[in-house]
């Protein structure tokens, strides 16, 4: 079922590739540092999240970007996909798709953890309110939009755990220095609060190998992923029941760490 949705939007011919007045990326480690330290004090403040992104720029961005916005699939996801977060925060629409779609899995999975698309954003803004209005500014906000419709997609929650999970899963898809840096900086703290073989590692890498076997998500029409059905677009997209991820959360229990507060213990 496809769902005609498109939106009044510059074309690409009309949006610079880069704008002359965007600052050139710096990569800063130890800014990068400095933000996890904060992040680890309240994993929800994700304005620490998008200072680590920015001070661990990934080679090869705007190569990447150039190739997939100047290709006929790219031109067409920004006439039809122009902002994702007016899909994706349109619960009506997505709740006319099938039942047992993607787009019913992630309302109920945002409506239960009282999450919206336009939050993430506002909280963006707060970081960077500049707008450049440039192709690299779009590719670049689709993976920023798609990051809770990868939680629902992977299987993986919202723990310290889930949320390592699915920034190694995105590192596999768009291989940004800030996702497995916070992915494995986050599986260390983890590591240090809990005796035992817990595989804490295990997961954070069984989840980087199904982001890389998965194709890139960002490079999909979102419309069409959210009106299949779950369990076969699971399956067509090569993603699997994360093992580890859930034997490490049996253990957690054997040994009473709640992991939806681990990162606030470490702190």
């Amino acid at each position: 079922m496809k769902i005609d949705h498109k939106f009044s939007t510059p074309t690409d011919s009309q949006m610079p590739f880069v704008h002359p007045e965007r600052p050139a990326a710096r990569f800063r480690p130890l800014k990068a540092l400095h933000h996890f330290r904060e992040l680890i004090k309240d994993k929800e403040d994700t304005e620490q999240v998008f200072h680590i992104f920015e001070a661990l720029p990934r080679p090869g961005f705007r190569k990447d970007a150039r190739k997939f916005v100047e290709s006929d699939k790219g031109r067409a996801l920004l006439q039809n996909e122009p902002e994702l977060a007016v899909i994706l925060d349109d619960h009506d629409r997505l709740r006319q798709m099938p039942a047992g779609s993607l787009a019913h899995a992630y309302c109920d999975f945002m409506e239960k953890e009282g999450l919206s698309a336009a939050g993430l954003i506002a909280e963006y803004d707060q970081f960077s309110p500049r707008k450049y209005g440039d192709l690299i500014e779009w590719y670049g906000f689709r993976q920023r939009d798609t990051h809770d419709l990868l939680h629902v997609l992977t299987g993986y929650g919202r723990d310290a755990l889930g949320e390592a999970c699915v920034l190694a899963f995105t590192y596999g898809q768009n291989p940004a220095l800030g996702n497995v840096f916070i992915a494995y900086a986050a599986g260390l703290n983890m590591k240090k609060q809990v005796k035992g073989d817990v595989p804490i590692f295990k997961a954070i890498r069984e989840a980087q190998k199904m982001g890389k076997a998965c194709p890139k998500i960002t490079d999909e029409s979102i419309l069409d992923l959210l009106a299949q059905p779950l369990d076969a677009l699971r399956e067509r997209l090569h993603i699997q029941t994360p093992h580890f991820y859930h034997q490490a959360h049996r253990q957690f229990r054997a040994l009473n760490v709640d992991p939806y507060d681990m990162l606030a213990q470490a702190a």
